[in-house]
């Protein structure tokens, strides 16, 4: 989870250095491509094939188009016109969104459970880190598309541990699988917004291609191993520590000033996600114990016992 959440935290910054080389259709196909012959190439290295079943395929391309293609062009279109504070939050609502149709669909009965109560605190946590009163943007059509692409998500997540994960084939055969289905439909984006001249900046190439290869390829081998380890509604807490990220990474390569409400903010963030991922011990089964019973003396010995 926490290599994930580098790897998605770092996204953000790696999409406002590639809008200065592509369109944001261009970097959805650009990202997706890079991404799919990641996978395929370790899948296949690891002795791993694409699944056969027609069935599976089918499920890819519901969970492709809301996991990738979708999200990937609105958070390019978003990004044009709203904040790095309002499109982290925005984003941060994922897990909220993944909750609400888990409560829908009747997987999540425990509304007030530690984990439940882990999913409000983790996104109070990001509202103190990018305090959205203070940013510009709350209401215009990139912070609507950017809430949109965090909703596709949650769908995204819920379909996959519902159709996909734990059906017997591997984490790796299936993120590989659905991003070659997601480059498959990413070329519908071609003539929307795919076919404006490249403008060649090299921070703007270096940055495609880091989202490509790490925030989408291995990314989304991780995500799959996830949502099969923890399940769809947790797998999506990891939402909650991009905030934490992208804050460091500014600090550290930009040189932001990190506040103290900043630095609560993200106290809060981790306090809640490992509130999500709290789980009570097994109570010790008490051991039967069995009292001793003397042997019964043999006949021999009551024999000797009486003569005497």
């Amino acid at each position: 989870m926490g290599v994930l959440a580098l790897l998605w935290g770092s996204s953000f910054l790696w999409i406002k250095f590639a809008l200065q080389s592509m369109s944001p259709g261009q970097i959805a196909i650009g990202r997706i491509l890079l991404g799919a012959a990641v996978l395929v190439v370790l899948c296949y290295s690891g002795r791993q094939r694409l699944p056969r079943d027609r069935k599976v395929w089918a499920h890819l391309v519901f969970a492709a188009f809301f996991g990738n293609a979708l999200p990937f062009f609105l958070f390019g279109f978003g990004e044009q016109t709203v904040d790095s504070g309002v499109a982290g939050v925005l984003n941060a609502t994922t897990p909220l969104w993944a909750l609400l149709i888990g409560v829908l669909l009747g997987q999540e009965r425990k509304l007030f459970s530690l984990r439940m109560l882990g999913m409000v605190v983790g996104f109070a946590g990001t509202l103190l880190i990018f305090a959205p009163w203070q940013t510009s943007g709350l209401t215009s059509w990139g912070a609507l598309a950017i809430l949109g692409a965090a909703a596709s998500y949650a769908v995204s997540y819920t379909y996959i541990g519902l159709k996909l994960s734990g059906k017997g084939t591997a984490p790796i055969a299936l993120s590989a699988a659905q991003l070659v289905t997601a480059a498959g439909l990413s070329t519908l984006l071609l003539p929307i917004d795919g076919l404006e001249p490249i403008s060649w900046h090299p921070m703007g190439v270096v940055a495609i291609v880091v989202l490509g290869v790490f925030g989408t390829g291995l990314a989304f081998a991780l995500n799959y191993r996830l949502i099969a380890d923890e399940g769809a509604v947790a797998a999506t807490a990891v939402g909650y520590l991009l905030p934490v990220v992208s804050v460091l990474l500014g600090a550290v390569v930009l040189g932001e000033p990190v506040t103290v409400r900043v630095v609560v903010g993200m106290v809060v963030v981790l306090l809640g996600v490992g509130m999500t991922r709290w789980q009570p011990k097994a109570a010790a089964r008490p051991e039967l114990v069995v009292p001793a019973v003397a042997a019964a003396p043999s006949p021999v010995a009551a024999a000797d016992r009486t003569a005497e």
